[in-house]
């Protein structure tokens, strides 16, 4: 996708169907309009991911873990596979990997301070009450009040809270003013949204991306005593003013969104989006104030829009969204746009430095196992009896220490869907996915996480790099594993993965057809939870519920 930032879809895609289109904007809707197996059948769809059942998505919104279950909401246009007029769509699981599609949590409220779109923002646990903080979009009244500019709108941006007393948060119920109407008096800022919030001792403290004119990205923080009333404290973190002109200052990095903020381990991350990419910072948080001392990217490919939980087991688990990088007419015509990332586990290195890895939840969908010994004298035929079925599979490769590889995915018939390549003797050591690459310089031994799903190709080295492609070529074939110089491979594991579905859909389809929630978990999640486990995770609710945890 390049430099882009989520908001520039809007000038790719003009300007998309507003909020009276909501009436014929519905999971049916979209079935009927595209057909149900056509998106049941595009070969490009991924089978594994977690994406609507038709139409736009983009940013996570909100993860949690909420009495036994995990619950997304996520960035929906009903209206179309485009952007356009926002709503918060949801999805639960038993699992992080099995989901089923609930009907649309969160939707604009015509004449209201969310009129135009229901931006992005944080679900948080207050005692047993869950709560989302997001951010609403309407015109200003005077110039004075454009907080969003992006060459193509000029809009208010507000701060709004919803709480629910459904134990299956499928109902809520909006404050009926902001919580946060306008920003500080004294700052001019390039930006006000996306919510973060967190609970600190007594108090609640909220994050919002913004930028500062001149002095580049910024993170405003804010603090609560009851999520309703909050004061401006001071800047959390501030950036560089790039120097660079253009109209959307998120394009330059004079604008940061999307922060996430939290403890890992014995220091601080924060992560924010701009300029097309999500990238890392770690260090120390002191009287409010976070100073970095590391900083990276988190994916350098197709991916965006980041945001963080912990799971049952109070891990910190990595969220994003996966845009189309194909002309907007391909996926308007396909009816479908975007994908969710597989969950991530973060942690730290020794340095401080940013470990990512795929959950380990992701590995309850492998199935048919192929597996290629470096030494074996029989390597050669293994590796050429390999297949990969259906665009779905899982690859994990090693390769020997300071040796260059060439891991090559491709048709039958020769054409190549996908090459991976490695060389640490060039000057500018990079790993290279297809045409993306990343500056990675290791001498150890490398391992390669691989997940192939539809259009989507996630790559993980050493925890260390992670590169998301979009590959829209269909094979003709299933697809074969080629390394180049088959000396260099000390491992090679191949597994075919399950849909998590038997047409694409990824699970229920909402209001269409929600089957019951007992039957659909232990079809997928076998795993029962024993009383004692039951006991555990509501304690646990209510710890995190205090500490502030919870956040996400």
């Amino acid at each position: 996708m390049g430099k882009i930032s989520r908001r520039a879809f809007l000038r790719q895609a003009g300007l998309a169907a507003g909020a009276g289109a909501l009436s014929r904007g519905s999971w049916a809707h979209a079935m009927r309009e595209h057909g149900r197996t056509k998106l049941a059948t595009d070969p490009r769809r991924p089978q594994y991911h977690l994406l609507p059942a038709a139409n736009w998505m983009n940013d996570p919104n909100g993860p949690i873990f909420y009495k036994d279950r995990y619950h997304m909401f996520f960035q929906y246009n009903p209206n179309g596979a485009f952007w356009g007029t926002m709503h918060w769509a949801h999805a639960i699981s038993s699992d992080m990997i099995h989901w089923q599609h609930e009907p649309i949590a969160l939707a604009p409220t015509p004449g209201g301070y969310d009129r135009d779109g229901v931006f992005s923002g944080s679900a948080v646990l207050d005692g047993n009450t869950p709560n989302l903080i997001y951010t609403g979009v309407l015109p200003p009244a005077s110039p004075s009040e454009i907080t969003l500019d992006d060459g193509q709108h000029q809009w208010r941006e507000v701060q709004c809270l919803a709480t629910s007393t459904d134990p299956d948060l499928r109902s809520w119920r909006k404050l009926p003013e902001p919580v946060i109407a306008r920003p500080p008096q004294h700052l001019s800022v390039t930006g006000f949204r996306d919510p973060g919030v967190w609970r600190e001792g007594r108090e609640w403290l909220l994050t919002l991306g913004s930028g500062i004119p001149g002095k580049g990205g910024a993170i405003l923080l804010y603090e609560s005593h009851d999520l309703r009333h909050w004061t401006y404290r001071h800047l959390l973190i501030e950036g560089h003013a790039s120097g660079k002109s253009a109209a959307n200052p998120v394009d330059t990095g004079d604008m940061w969104e999307c922060p996430d903020f939290f403890p890992l381990g014995n220091r601080h991350v924060l992560m924010i989006s701009t300029m097309g990419k999500v990238f890392w910072k770690t260090g120390r948080y002191h009287d409010r104030r976070f100073t970095a001392e590391k900083e990276g990217v988190v994916d350098f490919g197709s991916y965006y829009a980041a945001k963080t939980m912990l799971d049952e087991r109070e891990n910190r688990i990595l969220w994003g969204w996966i845009p189309e990088t194909r002309p907007e007419a391909e996926y308007r015509a396909a009816g479908w746009a975007g994908a969710m990332a597989l969950p991530r586990t973060l942690s730290l290195d020794r340095d401080g430095g940013l470990r990512i890895s795929p959950a380990p939840a992701v590995e309850v969908l492998r199935a048919h196992h192929s597996q290629v010994n470096g030494g074996d004298r029989n390597r050669d035929k293994a590796l050429a009896s390999i297949r990969i079925r259906d665009q779905a599979g899982e690859i994990q490769a090693r390769f020997a220490a300071n040796r260059g590889f060439l891991l090559r995915l491709r048709a039958e018939k020769g054409e190549t869907f996908a090459e991976i390549a490695y060389d640490p003797h060039n000057k500018d050591a990079e790993l290279r996915v297809n045409g993306t690459a990343a500056s990675f310089a290791t001498n150890e031994a490398v391992t390669l996480r691989v997940f192939l799903d539809g259009s989507v190709l996630e790559v993980f080295a050493n925890e260390k790099v992670v590169i998301t492609a979009r590959v829209y070529t269909v094979p003709s074939t299933p697809l074969l594993v080629d390394v180049s110089d088959p000396t260099t491979l000390e491992s090679l594991d191949v597994w075919q993965m399950r849909p998590i579905s038997q047409d694409r859909l990824t699970g229920g389809t909402g209001a269409l057809a929600r089957p019951g929630l007992d039957q659909w978990s232990s079809r997928n999640c076998p795993r029962a939870l024993s009383e004692n486990e039951r006991a555990r995770r509501r304690a646990g609710d209510a710890r995190r519920s205090i500490d502030g945890t919870s956040s996400v």
